[in-house]
């Protein structure tokens, strides 16, 4: 459950309570370069062009990454400097968007498998002290003061090493940022007002889909299989669903912006827009984790009781 309980010493820079003149600000944390345009993608090319000032932060350059488009995975160029390469799909991608973007600068963890599952590689984002790993975090937040921080849940979406540590490092940077005793060298302190976790690939979404499907003979087999791996109590709550019907276009250039990492006939690209948005899912759907401001819930907005 969410904690929205109001927290009245939420402060702008000047120490003063929040001016709606303000530019609103939002700051996404994402783990590896592709993330940014399959989670959130659509609100966050919203914001932009409503005047908000939008920034991503990938935390890992997704160094141990493949190729995952099958029409490019026997390109040995690609293959010859792949960090490269997903470093400028990133810039073409960031560009779609309209979005600001810094790197953190970690090295990607890699998705262990096997039975028993390899250990991690040494030096890897994910085997860091969260403390540390926080640490550049803390100095991109009390620099850029945004208002609303994005994440991912405490499983990572799904359990990639490097979305958990993402998850872990953000919440502590949520915490930690506006205390003014906290690390000061790496800036003045800067209170975040909202956190949010994405929920990119929800059940509830993928079964109103499948629903509206089947009611109009239209029913996708492949999509009704696939909702065999969801675990009905194990829904995560969705606090706030933002309209993003006029913005899936921009997402989709965005996610072929990676070409290395998105197959152009794959999942991403499975269900229509149109019929996304006759299902009533044309949204990007968050959980409210924790808010010093008051809130009214559900919302359709990041930035409710900013404005």
């Amino acid at each position: 459950m969410a904690d929205v309980r109001p927290d009245p010493s939420v402060r702008s820079a000047a120490g003063a309570p929040h001016d709606p003149a303000e530019q609103l600000r939002l700051l996404a944390v994402h783990a590896h370069p592709d993330d940014e345009s399959s989670k959130g993608a659509g609100s966050m090319a919203r914001y932009v062009r409503e005047g908000a000032a939008v920034t991503v932060i990938t935390c890992t350059g997704g160094e141990r990454g493949d190729i995952l488009n099958p029409r490019l995975q026997d390109d040995e160029s690609l293959l010859a400097d792949l960090p490269a390469v997903r470093r400028a799909e990133m810039a073409a991608a960031q560009a779609v968007l309209g979005v600001d973007h810094e790197w953190l600068g970690f090295v990607d963890s890699g998705l262990p498998e096997g039975d028993p599952l390899p250990a991690l590689p040494e030096g890897c984002f994910a085997l860091m002290s969260v403390e540390e790993a926080a640490r550049p975090l803390i100095a991109a937040i009390r620099r850029l003061r945004p208002h609303v921080l994005s994440t991912y849940d405490e499983n990572g979406g799904y359990p990639h090493p490097d979305h958990i540590q993402a998850h872990r490092i953000s919440v502590f940077a949520f915490d930690r940022a506006g205390d003014p005793q906290y690390a000061p060298e790496l800036g003045e302190a800067w209170t975040v007002s909202k956190l949010y976790y994405i929920n990119g690939f929800s059940r509830q979404r993928l079964a109103g889909i499948a629903r509206y499907l089947r009611e109009n003979d239209r029913a996708d087999e492949e999509l009704e299989s696939f909702l065999g791996n969801f675990d009905e109590g194990s829904d995560r709550l969705i606090t706030t669903r933002v309209d993003v019907s006029d913005y899936r276009e921009v997402r989709d250039a965005a996610l072929l912006a990676h070409a290395t990492q998105v197959d152009p006939d794959g999942f991403f690209f499975r269900v229509a827009n149109d019929v996304q948005k006759a299902a009533g899912w044309a949204t990007d759907d968050y959980e409210l984790r924790a808010s010093r401001i008051g809130v009214t819930l559900p919302e359709t907005d990041l930035f409710a009781g900013l404005r």
